[in-house]
Order: C-alpha cells, then sequence, then structure tokens
C-alpha cells in the first residue's frame, strides 16, 4: 500500500502544498534516498504551517499533529517520524507564549517557521557530524560487522573511507526484505571493500570482526534501541564473543519509550501500518519488523549530541524536551 492510498477523507491531508497533497508531498520528499524518513516528515510539517490558516498557537499545534497522524500511518519508520516531528514542535513552540503575547499571531508564524527551518537545518548536518565523532573507532585495517541498510552507517563508513582508512566489511542480508542487499551494493559502488553474508552466518562471522557497527529507528529512553529484526540477535552474538556494539543515530530518533522486553513495544511501531490494517490488528501470524536491544548489550551511540553511553540518553532526551 502506498503513502498515498490512505486517509484521503482527512481534512489536512487535502491541504494542498503546491498543488499537492500532505501525503504527496510527503512521498515526493522521500524520492531523495540519502533523506531520513524523520527529515522528509519536518519539511512537510514546515509546509502544512506555511499554507495553515490557522489564527492560533493551539489551532496550528493541532494541524500539526494530524499530519504526524497521517505520516504514522504510512508504511515506514514510524519510530523516528513521530519521535522527529514532537521534537520539532517542541523546539518551535519553545518561549513561544513570549512571542504571542507582544506580536500577532501571523507575525509569530513566521518566526515559527524560521525556527522550523532553522530545526531543519540542524538535522539534516546531523549524520555529517555522527561520521566525524566516530571516525577514531574505525581503524586501519579493521572488520566491521552492519545489519540491514542504515543510511547513518553508510555515511560513517563513506566518511572513513575519504579519511584514506582502508578496512573491511561484513554486511548481512537482512530477511525478510533483503535491504542489506541494497547496502552492501552502496558500499561497492563507493568502492569499499564488503562482503555480503546470510543472517544465519553471524555467529560464525563474529569472531573475525573488531566491532558490530548498526542503526536504529529509535533510540529509548533507557539508551536501548528499536532497529530492523535481528538486530538483538547480533548484539547478543557480540557481547558472547567480547566485540564492541555500537549505534549510530540521530538525536531525532530518541523516543520517550521505556520499554524493558520485546513484548513492551507498541504495535505499530512492530508492524507496517498495511499489515495492521489487512489483518484488523490481528498481527500473532506477521513477521516484526524490528526488534528491542536493551541498552546492557550496546557500548557507545554515536549521535549528533555526542557519544553516549546508554545511561547518558536519558539525561540528554530530559535536555531536548526543557
Amino acid at each position: 500500500m502506498s503513502t498515498t492510498e490512505e486517509f484521503t477523507s482527512s481534512s489536512i491531508d487535502q491541504t494542498r502544498i503546491g498543488g499537492q497533497t500532505v501525503l504527496e508531498y510527503y512521498a515526493e520528499c522521500q524520492r531523495d534516498e540519502t533523506k531520513a524518513v524523520a527529515v522528509a516528515a519536518i519539511e512537510t510539517m514546515i509546509q502544512v504551517m506555511e499554507k495553515s490558516e490557522a489564527e492560533t498557537l493551539q489551532g496550528l499545534v493541532k494541524e500539526m499533529n494530524d499530519v504526524i497522524d497521517i505520516l504514522k500511518r504510512t508504511d515506514g519508520n514510524v519510530t523516528s517520524i513521530e519521535s522527529g516531528c514532537k521534537l520539532f514542535i517542541r523546539f518551535i513552540t519553545l518561549e513561544s507564549s513570549v512571542l504571542l503575547e507582544n506580536l500577532p499571531f501571523n507575525q509569530c508564524l513566521n518566526m515559527l517557521i524560521a525556527r522550523g527551518n532553522k530545526f531543519l537545518g540542524e538535522m539534516s548536518r546531523a549524520r555529517l557530524k555522527i561520521a566525524q565523532l566516530s571516525a577514531q573507532f574505525i581503524e586501519n585495517g579493521a572488520v566491521v560487522l552492519t545489519h540491514s541498510l542504515s543510511k547513518c552507517v553508510l555515511e560513517v563508513l563513506k566518511g572513513a573511507a575519504l579519511d584514506g582508512k582502508r578496512f573491511h566489511v561484513y554486511v548481512t542480508q537482512s530477511g525478510p526484505d533483503n535491504s542489506g542487499i541494497k547496502m552492501f551494493n552502496k558500499l561497492r559502488a563507493m568502492n569499499i571493500s564488503a562482503t555480503q553474508i546470510l543472517d544465519a552466518a553471524v555467529g560464525y562471522i563474529m569472531e573475525s570482526v573488531d566491532l558490530v557497527l548498526v542503526g536504529a529507528e529509535g533510540v529509548m529512553e533507557n539508551g536501548g534501541v528499536l532497529n530492523k529484526i535481528g538486530t538483538y540477535g547480533i548484539a547478543v552474538c557480540a557481547r558472547s564473543s567480547n566485540k564492541p556494539f555500537y549505534v549510530v543515530a540521530e538525536s531525532f530518533k530518541f523516543v520517550r519509550l521505556y520499554p524493558l522486553n520485546q513484548r513492551d513495544i507498541p504495535c505499530n511501531l512492530k508492524y507496517n501500518s498495511s499489515v495492521i490494517k489487512e489483518n484488523c490488528g490481528d498481527t500473532r501470524f506477521e513477521h516484526p519488523k524490528i526488534d528491542y536491544t536493551p541498552p546492557d548489550l550496546i557500548t557507545l551511540l554515536f549521535t549528533n549530541l555526542g557519544v553516549l553511553t546508554p545511561s547518558a540518553v536519558s539525561d540528554e532526551l530530559i535536555k531536548l524536551y526543557l
């Protein structure tokens, strides 16, 4: 099911953005394969703000929350869409009460849009900062294991290669969608030495690697991560082999959730919206797309906020929402 097939009855979805609906504009933003899903969602939010006819801050926030609800029902990284957009709303409305006391709302709206573009710029540069921070951890001659297709991991490895480092990457196929094959092809296109391996070969290959480097769909309040199904098993294997397990993730993926196990992950994060809809909410016989890796299995997280231990994530999350 495409992102433009659902919820067309929603009034906010009928808002025109340069002749397109909200979902059509969002789909257009996603055509850039290098762009994070959350960044595409934030670009959509800004466009809705520019076309908004809201007369109060409450009305504007309601419109933006309506947009989030629509984007969450598409098949994609719902975790980062929700966390990124909520952080966006928090950022642009910070100190807004002071503005509203002294300015007409239309002027206030222009200032909110300006703050939104500033936030978008910072988030768009996040990967580059992460690549710079993590460069020292990929040494010349290193053997890296990665899982699935992560744009952030790809940026880190690209940066290391541009620094002149020679290293080898093992990439899992990452079923059931075989996204790891895309990752492998992108690495080879960059002339980075890589080998494709079966998901089942992780245990066999682990003794040959120096570190594991994965992305994340969401970073939990306790420092654990949600990521492509199979990540948890790789982390368990890395721990048993005494290999460092590193996670790279932008701060807009920080989520105010505190799961204790796999069952605590909300259903809408584990399954695509189309799967939930087709099965009328009964997902007992469906394959989850993500799993949860607890913080005790993670060595470090590389973010645009700095290099963090899992225990430091909660403090950074509090700062983001203060």
